[in-house]
């Protein structure tokens, strides 16, 4: 038996349910143009998880999928639009947007793609231009 921290997350209406389990492999925001246009916001908040730990518990048949690029699979629910989570095949890893898992504590650690920002957060976390480099990045800071 697992003593791993289980996470309830839906979509807006609540047709897609699903688990996390255990803790994130990183949480923090994400300012690229197509996380914006996406999440209709000025800057997109994420939580990255290893694909084995999300499990969908209800309504994987609402679950619409659309991919601009091969780097993101962005999943959404086909009865109210909202949007659930990305996955990341290069990456091996799934995005759950943060507000999709209330009851997680979330505790961003990093900016990324921030010299696309169009909301400069002053919050003294680390602001990497792309990527960091154990994700496929460059690792090169910009100034906050």
């Amino acid at each position: 038996m697992s003593n791993k921290k289980v996470y309830n997350g839906s979509c807006f209406c609540g047709a897609i349910q699903f688990t996390a389990t255990g803790e994130p492999e990183a949480m923090g925001y994400c300012h690229c143009e197509s996380c914006r246009k996406w999440s209709a916001g000025p800057v997109n908040a994420f939580t990255l998880w290893n694909p084995e730990a999300v499990q969908i518990t209800q309504g994987i048949e609402h679950i619409g999928t659309y991919h601009k690029t091969p780097k993101s699979y962005r999943k959404w629910c086909k009865v109210c639009g909202g949007h659930v989570f990305t996955e990341h095949p290069e990456m091996e890893l799934v995005d759950i947007y943060a507000a999709a898992i209330p009851e997680l504590p979330y505790q961003p650690s990093l900016h990324v793609h921030y010299q696309e920002a169009k909301l400069k957060i002053k919050d003294g976390l680390p602001k990497i231009k792309d990527m960091p480099k154990e994700m496929g990045g460059s690792g090169i800071t910009v100034a906050e």
